[in-house]
């Protein structure tokens, strides 16, 4: 088999091969091997006809036309990988020579993925949310921490927002109980705005044994209701004081002793808790950022590729948990239209962010090696609870080992940019990269293997 690749336009090449009679044969004679599972003849089993009584039986023409079948994406499968084109849809073939005799020859035009450069990836600057907990969120939680250890004292006035009253509801339609909405003795938050739109506003202002009637729209109906709430009791949250004494006595935990130890303690916790939060969209915010620096549109057949894996995945995920994707629809408030324009949304920044992270693994010349291998084959196999060198043995049987090293080599990519870009909180302070990736970080990426 001979190949060439030559240039063309709109990001596209053509190969040209051509293959000797001799070669074309064995093409020939597995299309023979093919047909006689097919054919019956006398005396034989199937498959086991000999070739020249088939090709007398059925014909050469028959069996040439299914060499060219499926013999054609074998040889362009060839040249694809000799000449390292990197096909991004199915390529347009046309048979240029051997229809009917002798040496047989095709084009094929090729899209294929384009090469950018990505210009000002290492200045790159990402915005996250502060690491530091503010004085704010501090007493907000310490707020609600001592809420949680506060204590209901029944009042004689009427009830207010914050309050809380303990009520006997019953709700009916056309007379009918409504289900879910009859209840005694539920001690409920003035406020919470849990049962109507409009149930917190007639409790504001009732005392102990009011009886209040009114009409509401429960939540998460649309259909309105006739209200009958009987009130018992109207109380008030007593929360007890922040002292030495109450943080001995009710916290207690190591050297936690006092009002400054606790309050440190409680910084400490929301400090861990905002790092989870940033690393947890470290990755997204710079593959975005990433993205915004793709001055090409991202290639409609790589769009659409991507957003039909995309769509089949999320199927799946909704069949294997019982849910039907206009159910899903409707709950969430969207059209099809708008499900599959957010897909859209999806596939062309993961494209972009493809495009991108080959560019700096270009630019920034990374290499894979074999330890580099050997740790994602482990990794995969972990993953999928098989041996790692049974992995190793499916990429390399299946040709896609370079697949997964250009895979592992954006990864490598990817994590030479969370360590490189400028970080900055909401008020433009600079973030230490290491701070917010920590020491054993770990991310995901917009392909899987």
């Amino acid at each position: 088999m001979k190949s060439t690749v030559a240039p063309l336009e709109d990001n596209k090449v053509k190969l040209s091969v051509e293959i000797d009679v001799a070669e074309f044969d064995q093409s020939i004679d597995d299309a023979f091997k093919k047909i006689a599972k097919e054919v019956r003849l006398p005396g034989f089993r199937p498959g086991k006809a000999p070739r020249k009584l088939l090709e007398a039986h059925v014909g050469l023409a028959v069996a040439r036309a299914q060499a060219l079948q499926d013999g054609i994406p074998q040889f362009l499968a060839k040249a694809v990988k000799e000449h390292s084109v990197d096909l991004i849809a199915p390529p347009d073939i046309k048979i240029t020579a051997g229809e009917e005799e002798g040496p047989v020859a095709f084009d094929a035009e090729c899209e294929i993925r384009p090469e950018i450069q990505v210009g000002g990836y290492k200045g790159l600057k990402v915005e996250l949310t502060s690491l530091e907990p503010t004085d704010e969120e501090l007493e907000t939680t310490i707020k609600n921490e001592m809420r949680r250890h506060g204590s209901l004292s029944d009042v004689e006035r009427v009830a207010a927002h914050g309050d809380f009253v303990v009520v006997d509801i019953a709700g009916t339609r056309e007379g009918e109980p409504v289900p879910g909405l009859n209840t005694d003795d539920w001690t409920y938050e003035v406020g919470r705005g849990w049962v109507s739109p409009n149930f917190d506003d007639q409790l504001v202002g009732a005392k102990a044994g009011d009886e209040l009637r009114f009409v509401g729209t429960p939540s998460g109906t649309e259909e309105p209701a006739d209200f009958v709430v009987k009130i018992h009791r109207v109380q008030e949250l007593v929360i007890p004081d922040l002292t030495d004494e109450w943080v001995g006595e009710n916290v207690g935990e190591g050297d936690i002793d006092s009002v400054g130890a606790y309050k440190a303690s409680i910084r400490e916790r929301l400090t861990d808790m905002k790092v989870g939060q940033v690393r947890s969209t470290v990755v997204d915010k710079v593959a975005e950022a990433l993205a915004g620096l793709v001055d090409i549109d991202a290639p409609k057949s790589m769009v659409d590729s991507d957003m039909q894996q995309r769509l089949q995945n999320t199927l799946r995920q909704f069949q294997a948990q019982g849910i039907a994707i206009d159910q899903w629809l409707s709950v969430t408030g969207q059209t099809t239209d708008d499900f599959i324009e957010n897909i859209r949304t999806q596939s062309e920044r993961a494209v972009k962010v493809d495009l991108a992270l080959r560019a700096v693994v270009r630019a920034e010349a990374i290499e894979v090696d074999e330890v580099d291998l050997k740790a994602e084959y482990d990794r995969i196999a972990m993953q999928v609870g098989e041996n790692a060198a049974k992995v190793r043995a499916v990429y390399e049987k299946n040709d896609a080992v370079d697949e997964l090293v250009i895979e592992i080599s954006k990864t490598k990519a990817l994590d030479w940019l969370l360590h490189n870009v400028e970080m900055v909180d909401e008020n433009g302070n600079r973030l230490e990269n290491d701070n917010v990736l920590g020491h054993d970080h770990s991310h995901d990426h917009e392909h899987d293997h």
